[in-house]
């Protein structure tokens, strides 16, 4: 099952269709067409892979009244080491370039630096002169957003930016610059970005924007509390009760594992033993935040070190 960050990551690029050619272009300074309109097309590619194969998303860019295809870009959030893509993306991007018969382009976005590492392999897919090199949207190439103006531009940005940036020192100012984006969403975009800023943020940012809204603030919308609500927050009750008898490593590593078995995943014996070996409290730590958004156990170690 996808998980909360791997689903929300492709939300924004659905939510704002100009997104994927605004990243390409301005933070990794790649060529975009000039274009009238930016749709979401239908990312089943099922015609020549099995049917549960399928992109995250695919853009395509229009050009004027008769909306002339400029360019199709296939977009792919990759939080964890997936061996079976590089075989995979070719397809995505010939299928693609087949169907809308336009030049087409893979990005691949993750929120993790190994993660933007390994998806920037090139890929060399046997045919003579055919090499896929993936462009690659990784946190050092998602702008930091701290200007009002410009998250109300762009609410997705800054989300996105929350995402990429909001463990780090600036976490705080990202999130101030939501809040003045917030207002003029609706209902439900407001509720869902703001589940998904929260909970990016480090704790002390987190604090003070919590502080800002008002006391009590809970996960509103119905995506955050299907994933997050209905396993996290008993992970995290019985995390933290485990934290304040013990204030150990042990409550640490438990708590990882809590979280895991509070959203239903199965914990194998080889990820519940690396847990409890673990004698790295900052390791605990970010197992602790990732456990809350793999998809499956065996990513927490492959995305240990973000």
């Amino acid at each position: 099952m996808p998980s909360v960050t791997h689903e929300a990551l492709v939300e924004l690029f659905k939510n704002r269709p100009t997104l994927a050619a605004e990243m390409l272009q301005d933070a990794l300074g790649q060529p975009v067409p000039p274009f009238t309109e930016a749709r979401v097309e239908s990312s089943d590619l099922a015609e020549i892979v099995p049917s549960d194969r399928r992109a995250d998303a695919i853009i395509v860019l229009l050009v004027g009244e008769q909306q002339r295809r400029a360019m199709a870009i296939v977009v792919e959030v990759q939080l964890g080491v997936d061996e079976d893509k590089p075989y995979v993306w070719p397809v995505y991007v010939a299928q693609t370039r087949a169907r809308h018969r336009c030049p087409t382009r893979l990005l691949a976005v993750t929120i993790d630096p190994k993660m933007a590492r390994w998806c920037s392999q090139s890929i060399d897919t046997g045919h003579p002169g055919w090499i896929l090199t993936p462009l690659v949207l990784g946190p050092a190439g998602v702008p930091v957003v701290t200007d009002a103006e410009q998250a109300k531009a762009a609410p997705e940005v800054v989300v996105l930016s929350a995402m990429a940036h909001g463990q780090e020192e600036v976490g705080e100012a990202i999130g101030v610059a939501f809040l003045a984006a917030a207002a003029g969403l609706d209902e439900e975009r407001r509720a869902v970005y703001g589940d998904l800023v929260l909970s990016s943020l480090n704790a002390a940012a987190r604090r003070t924007l919590e502080a800002m809204m008002k006391s009590g603030y809970e996960f509103q919308s119905e995506f955050a509390r299907s994933y997050v609500e209905k396993g996290l927050e008993k992970g995290l009750e019985k995390g933290r009760e485990q934290g304040r008898q013990e204030g150990s490593r042990e409550a640490k590593a438990q708590a990882v594992l809590a979280f895991l078995e509070a959203r239903g995943l199965e914990v194998p014996a080889e990820v519940r033993e690396r847990v409890l070996a673990s004698t790295d409290l900052a390791e605990l730590d970010r197992w602790i935040r990732r456990a809350a958004a793999v998809g499956d156990a065996r990513e927490l170690l492959a995305t240990a070190g973000s």
